[in-house]
């Protein structure tokens, strides 16, 4: 079945953050002239009046229905006889947002923005002008660029030298690429340039370091025993002694294996929320919107205006079809707001006792049960709380945090797989480091605290929080 563009248009705001929508709405206000931010000031003037304010939008949702396969013009002429009733204050004479009318959202857009961390410098222009540095030929300079350029996020390079030096498109031999790729090994942070682990690792031993020959041994021979705990056969293969080889691991461990990794983009720690739950005076769970940084759309009354008086058929059409744009762009909004909220609330029932007790006393939870109490399919409950964040008096949750699977306990009871998580990390936490339990000893002591569960399920669970064996978590 294809989809309308109205409809496809809908969930694609739906599943927008409020960032997102921001900057979807600023796209639309740069766009469509016919478009205008509501001045909240004089709304609240109207509604401290005791008058009721209805923006264009507003109206319009009530009483005209846009239909590319209808004939509009009795829903115009109905939405131009409406306007006569728009209070005056209500309507700006200009196609544009004026400054004095944003002002008030555009403090609130700065606000935010001042909350949001500065992009860092990127790792190829940290590296490009520390490169740039060297007092080098042009084929040395121009090949340096676009090796960097050819790093992955990680620092590694993305390749085999001979590989790049094909895509390069230009002629340089061998010697004078790897004599290139030395240079920027030297470049800060160390170990960028390195073809693989290994070599980063030892791009970043030092001259003065203590221990640097027994270091560079364990890094060039024993890189896999030391992946798999297997210190015994190090200590048989090398003569080093046991604390010697857990020394030398020790001045490893100090190293960074993903050297570009702290240029990389990341979301910032100020996480914009786009909804609130807080207990109100009967000590029940309500859920707020947060959309003060989403300003309030209308439709301008100069376009409606000359839509009505314009003689000429094309600018008529024009303006049709951006009032058409504009006021599928206002529904969408409103739409998103309205299920928003209704999923976010349905979420908040389910989820009173995490809110009251903390994590550890979240209750398995589908999307399907929240499409269920809310009346749309699952996957519109998917889009709703793709990127949505909620602030709540423990903290900040994506909304996806809420929902999860579960099991029966021997007693009965439902419980949810992140409480089994937390139960298990609790259990290896507190285990003997000396002799550490397998995945079936595991299996027994989640036994004991009510928790039965199969091997398989264990073993799954523990990779998934990135669990090393009980081999490898062996102390010695």
């Amino acid at each position: 079945m294809k989809l309308a563009p109205r409809m496809i248009q809908s969930m694609e705001i739906l599943q927008m953050s409020v960032m997102a929508l921001q900057e979807k709405i600023d796209q639309e206000l740069e766009e469509n002239v016919v478009l205008e931010v509501t001045d909240p000031k004089q709304k609240d003037v109207h509604e401290s009046d005791g008058e009721e304010s209805s923006s264009g939008a507003e109206i319009e949702q009530r009483e005209i229905t846009v239909d590319n396969d209808h004939n509009n013009e009795a829903d115009f002429e109905r939405l131009l006889e409406m306007s006569d009733d728009w209070p005056e204050d209500n309507i700006t004479s200009g196609g544009k947002p004026s400054a004095n009318r944003i002002d008030e959202f555009s403090d609130r857009q700065h606000d935010l923005m001042g909350n949001l961390q500065a992009s860092p410098q990127s790792l190829h222009d940290y590296l490009l002008e520390q490169f740039h540095y060297f007092e080098v030929d042009s084929e040395v300079r121009d090949f340096g660029e676009f090796l960097i350029q050819n790093l992955d996020e990680n620092g590694r390079l993305q390749g085999t030298l001979p590989e790049i030096m094909q895509v390069y498109g230009k002629a340089i031999d061998l010697g004078t690429a790897d004599h290139v790729l030395g240079l920027i090994q030297k470049l800060d942070p160390p170990g960028v340039g390195a073809r693989d682990l290994q070599e980063c690792l030892l791009l970043q031993v030092t001259d003065e370091m203590p221990m640097r020959d027994i270091v560079i041994t364990l890094i060039s021979d024993h890189l896999d025993n030391i992946s798999h705990n297997r210190l015994p056969l190090i200590e048989r293969t090398t003569g080093y002694s046991l604390e010697t080889i857990k020394s030398g691991l020790e001045q490893i461990r100090t190293f960074e294996p993903f050297p570009g990794r702290c240029f990389q983009s990341h979301v910032s720690q100020n996480v914009t929320p786009d909804v609130r739950v807080q207990q109100d005076d009967d000590d029940k769970w309500t859920v707020q919107l947060l959309n003060e940084y989403t300003p309030e759309l209308k439709i301008s009354r100069k376009y409606l205006r000359m839509l009505a008086d314009n003689p000429d058929a094309k600018t008529k059409e024009y303006i049709r079809k951006k009032i058409e744009s504009a006021k599928w762009l206002i529904d969408s909004i409103e739409q998103r707001h309205t299920t928003l909220r209704k999923v976010s609330q349905a979420i908040v029932d389910h989820q009173t006792d995490f809110l009251e007790n903390g994590p550890e006393a979240i209750v398995p939870l589908k999307m399907q049960q929240i499409a269920d109490d809310v009346g749309v399919h699952v996957t519109t409950i998917s889009r709703a709380v793709d990127g949505k964040w909620m602030e709540t008096p423990r903290g900040l949750y994506p909304l996806r945090r809420f929902f999860g699977g579960g099991t029966t306990t021997s007693e009965g009871d439902e419980v949810a797989w992140q409480k089994i998580r937390l139960k298990l990390q609790e259990v290896i936490d507190e285990e003997d480091k000396h002799n550490p339990l397998s995945d079936d000893a595991l299996v027994k002591e989640m036994a004991t605290h009510g928790y039965t569960l199969a091997r398989r399920t264990i073993t799954k669970y523990r990779k998934a929080m990135n669990i090393p064996s009980s081999r490898q978590r062996k102390e010695y």
